[in-house]
C-alpha cells in the first residue's frame, strides 16, 4: 500500500475520542463571552447603554459616546483575558475576515498601557486591494473601511475581542455581506410596519427572524488530508462509491458515533459561550455526516452567527482530528449537505406574522404576509434562484436529494383550499355579506397553529411549514446573508407595492379597508399561482409542467446569476436602498469570476490526480500483470493464454483507461486554455460550464474504473469506504 494512504490509515485508527467533560450547565455558559444586555449594563454608564439600544433602531452613535462604550468593552474583554481586538467582517469571500491589533500600547518611561478608544471601536482601515470588489476600486487603489455594527454584539474568541463591522470601500459602495443585509432588513421593517397598521397601530417594529439549519461532514483529518481533491476543493473528485452507502437508511437519525459526539459536545461548549443558541444535533442521511441548528435568531445577528459557527466547528474539528466539509456534494453517490433558511416576520409586540391568530381579523394579518411572500416570490424567482448559485451547489440541486433548480412555493392542501375559497370571490367590490360570509368561511377557519396540517414536501426549495417559510435551497457553505437580502427586499418590495394598491382601493373608491384589503390579496392569488406546487418536484413531469407556467430553470449558476443584473434585479435593490446599480453589477461579477476560478481549480487538481497517481499506479500494477503473463508463458509456452487470459484482459483494460484518462486530461487542458483566453468573464464561466467542466465526468469515470481494477494495495487515494466508514 502507497505510504501516504497507508500511514493516514494508520494514523486515523489512533485517532480515539478526545475525553471532553463539561463542567458548567449550557444555561449558565450561554452568552458568557458575548458583550450581551446585561454585560452592558454592568460595564457601561446609563447614556452609553441608551445610545446603544438606541442605535440598534438607526441611531448614531457621537465619538464622547463611542469613548465611553469602547472603554466598558476593554474593561470586560481584559478581564475575560483578552490581549487583542479586531474587527471581524464578512467580505464577499465567502470567509469572514479578520485582522488583529493588541491592547498594548507603549508610554512613556518604558512603561505601557491597554489601550482602545472610541475611533478604534467604531471604524478600522484594512486594505481592501486582495477583497473582490467586482472592478468597484483598481487593485492600487487600496482604501477600505470597516465600520461597527452595534445591532450584532462584540464577542471574545480565544483571547480576541471580536468586533462585528460592515465594510465598504472609500467610494462608500459595500464589498461585503452585512451591508446590503442591514439595508434590506430596514426595508422590511419599514414595509411590514406600515402593513401592521392595518391591523394594530401599536406596531413600531418588525423583525426578519431566520433559523438556520447546517449540514455538513465529519472526515478523519488524517484520511482527508491523504486526498489533495479534499484538501484543495472542498470535495471529492475521484473515488468509486462503496459497496455500502447509505441505501440502507441506518445512518439517519442513528445512535451519534462517540468520537463525532465528544466533537459535538465540544463545540456546542464553545457555540453557547459565544451566544449561538444551538439546539439540534443528529446523524443525516449519508454516513459521517451530520446537522446542527440553533434556536431561531433575528436574521442580522443569525447570519453572524452561523458565519461564526462555521468558523468555530474548524478550530473544534482540528482539536478533535477531523475535518469539516461544507461543499454541498463531496461525495458521488451519496447525499449532498444544504442549510436550510427558516424565515419569518415578526412584530415588537410579539405577534408571528406568518402565524395564524385566534380571531378572524389575526388571521386577515396572517393571509396579507402569507400571500405576499407568495406573490413576491413568484415575480422574482429568478433572482431567489441566484441569491444560492454557486459551482458547488450545483451538484447538489436537483439531485434527487434537494431541491430542483425550479423555484415554487409548497403551502399544503389546507392552505390551498384556503386560497382557492379567497380566490372563489369574483365580485370588484365585496358586500358586507359576502365578506362576512369569508370570514367565517375562509379567514375565520384557518387553526391557529399550522405546524403539522400537511406532509412536508422536501423537493420543495421553498416551502411554508406552520409558521414560517423554509427556504430549503441555500448551500452549506453559502453565508446566509446573500439569501436572506434578497429574500426580505423581495418581500419588501412586494408589502410596498400591496400598501399603495390597498390605499388607492380605500381612497379612489371609498372601499372599506377589509373590502380592499381581500380584493388585493384575491388578485394576488390569481397573479401567483404558477408558483404554487405541492407535487414531486424531481419529476419529469414538473420540469415540463414549469416550463407551460412559463417558470425558469436556470440549472447552472452562469445561467442562474444572470437574474443578478436585471433591469428588474437592479431597480428592486435601487428603490429600497439595498444597493446600488455599481454593486449589483460588482457582485455579478465576483460571483461569476468566483464560478470560474472553482472550476479552474478543480479542472487542474483533477488532472494533476489522475495523471501523476492513477495513472502511474494503473502502470505500475499493469506492469506487475505483464510480469505474470511472461512467468506464464516461460512455463507453458505456447498454453500460457489458457492459465493467463484473464490477465491479459485486465491489461488490455488497463490500457484503455489509461488512454482514456489522459486523452481527457489534455482535452481538458485544451479547453482550460481556450476558456482562459476569453476576456468577457460570463463569455469565460460559460466556456467553464460547457466545455470544461463536463469532461471532469468522463476523466472520473475511467479512473473510478481503474479503482475497480488495479490492486488495493497499490491503490493511492484514500478509498469512499475508508473516509466515510472510519469512526
Amino acid at each position: 500500500m502507497p505510504v501516504l494512504r497507508f500511514n493516514a490509515l494508520k494514523e486515523s485508527l489512533n485517532n480515539k475520542p478526545v475525553p471532553f467533560k463539561e463542567s458548567h450547565r449550557r444555561s449558565e455558559l450561554f452568552g458568557s463571552n458575548v458583550f450581551n444586555d446585561a454585560v452592558m449594563q454592568q460595564h457601561l454608564t446609563k447614556a452609553a447603554y441608551t445610545a446603544i439600544k438606541e442605535a440598534k433602531n438607526g441611531a448614531k452613535i457621537d465619538r464622547i459616546t463611542a469613548d465611553h462604550i469602547a472603554a466598558g468593552m476593554k474593561e470586560w474583554a481584559l478581564s475575560k483575558g483578552a490581549t487583542h481586538y479586531t474587527h471581524w467582517f464578512q467580505p464577499l469571500t465567502g470567509a469572514t475576515a479578520e485582522k488583529h491589533d493588541a491592547f498594548f500600547e507603549p508610554v512613556q518611561n518604558g512603561l505601557a498601557i491597554e489601550k482602545f478608544e472610541g475611533g478604534q471601536l467604531v471604524q478600522q482601515e484594512p486594505d481592501a486591494s486582495s477583497f473582490p470588489s467586482g472592478g468597484i476600486r483598481n487593485t492600487f487603489e487600496a482604501r477600505g473601511y470597516t465600520a461597527w455594527d452595534p445591532t450584532s454584539p462584540a464577542f471574545i474568541y480565544g483571547t480576541t475581542l471580536c468586533v462585528p463591522t460592515v465594510f465598504v470601500s472609500y467610494t462608500g459602495e459595500a464589498l461585503d455581506y452585512k451591508t446590503p443585509l442591514l439595508k434590506a432588513l430596514q426595508a422590511v421593517d419599514t414595509a411590514a410596519v406600515a402593513v401592521c397598521k392595518y391591523f394594530d397601530k401599536n406596531v413600531r417594529k418588525v423583525n426578519a427572524s431566520l433559523g438556520w439549519e447546517q449540514e455538513y461532514f465529519l472526515i478523519d483529518s488524517a484520511l482527508a488530508n491523504s486526498r489533495p481533491d479534499i484538501m484543495l476543493t472542498g470535495r471529492t473528485l475521484l473515488g468509486h462509491s462503496s459497496a455500502k452507502g447509505q441505501q440502507l437508511d441506518d445512518h439517519y437519525f442513528g445512535t451519534i458515533p462517540n468520537r463525532a459526539m465528544a466533537f459535538m459536545r465540544d463545540l456546542e461548549t464553545e457555540c453557547m459561550k459565544l451566544g449561538i443558541p444551538v439546539k439540534t444535533r443528529h446523524n443525516e442521511v449519508a454516513p459521517n455526516q451530520f446537522e446542527l441548528a440553533p434556536i431561531y435568531d433575528e436574521a442580522n445577528l443569525a447570519v453572524d452567527h452561523n458565519s461564526l459557527l462555521m468558523d468555530v466547528m474548524d478550530k473544534v474539528a482540528e482539536r478533535h482530528n477531523f475535518k469539516v466539509l461544507f461543499h454541498e456534494k463531496p461525495f458521488a453517490g451519496v447525499n449532498g449537505s444544504g442549510k436550510h433558511n427558516n424565515w419569518s416576520l415578526g412584530t415588537d409586540t410579539g405577534v408571528n406574522l406568518l402565524s395564524p391568530g385566534k380571531t378572524p381579523m389575526s388571521n386577515l394579518q396572517f393571509l396579507t404576509f402569507f400571500v405576499n411572500t407568495i406573490k413576491a416570490v413568484h415575480d422574482y424567482e429568478e433572482l431567489l434562484r441566484a441569491s444560492i448559485a454557486s459551482a458547488s451547489n450545483d451538484h447538489r440541486l436537483g439531485a434527487n436529494e434537494a431541491p430542483p433548480a425550479i423555484m415554487s412555493v409548497f403551502i399544503g392542501d389546507q392552505l390551498t383550499k384556503v386560497l382557492e375559497d379567497l380566490e372563489s370571490v369574483t365580485k370588484g367590490k365585496l358586500s358586507p355579506q359576502e365578506k362576512t360570509d369569508l370570514k367565517l368561511n375562509v379567514v375565520g377557519k384557518i387553526p391557529e397553529i399550522l405546524l403539522d396540517n400537511t406532509d412536508r414536501n422536501r423537493t420543495s426549495p421553498f416551502a411554508f411549514t406552520g409558521n414560517k417559510f423554509e427556504f430549503r435551497a441555500v448551500g452549506s457553505k453559502a453565508n446566509c446573508a446573500n439569501p436572506m437580502t434578497v429574500l426580505n427586499s423581495i418581500v419588501a418590495k412586494q408589502l410596498t407595492e400591496f400598501k399603495q394598491e390597498v390605499d388607492k382601493l380605500i381612497d379612489s373608491k371609498s372601499m372599506k379597508k377589509d373590502d380592499a384589503v381581500f380584493n388585493v390579496l384575491r388578485e394576488y392569488i390569481k397573479q401567483s399561482k404558477a408558483i404554487l406546487f405541492e407535487g414531486n418536484g424531481y419529476s419529469e413531469a414538473w420540469e415540463k409542467e414549469a416550463k407551460k407556467r412559463g417558470l425558469s430553470n436556470n440549472k447552472t449558476t452562469p445561467e442562474a446569476l444572470k437574474a443578478r443584473v436585471s433591469k428588474s434585479a437592479i431597480s428592486l435593490f435601487e428603490d429600497l436602498g439595498v444597493m446600488n446599480a455599481v454593486e449589483s453589477k460588482a457582485r455579478y461579477e465576483i460571483e461569476v469570476e468566483e464560478y470560474v476560478l472553482r472550476i479552474q481549480i478543480e479542472g487542474r487538481v483533477l488532472g494533476d490526480i489522475a495523471r501523476n497517481h492513477v495513472v502511474p499506479t494503473a502502470v505500475r500494477y499493469q506492469n506487475i500483470l505483464i510480469d505474470n503473463v511472461k512467468g506464464l508463458k516461460a512455463i507453458y509456452d505456447k498454453d500460457y493464454k489458457k492459465f493467463a487470459n484473464e490477465q491479459l484482459k485486465l491489461i488490455e483494460a488497463i490500457s484503455y483507461h489509461i488512454e482514456a484518462i489522459n486523452s481527457g486530461v489534455t482535452l481538458m487542458t485544451d479547453e482550460r486554455r481556450k476558456a482562459n483566453a476569453i476576456d468577457d468573464v460570463e463569455k469565460k464561466a460559460k466556456a467553464y460550464c460547457e466545455k470544461v467542466k463536463p469532461l471532469f465526468d468522463d476523466i472520473r469515470y475511467h479512473s473510478d474504473k481503474l479503482e475497480l481494477l488495479v490492486d488495493d494495495e497499490l491503490w493511492p487515494l484514500t478509498k469512499y469506504r475508508e473516509l466515510l466508514f472510519t469512526r
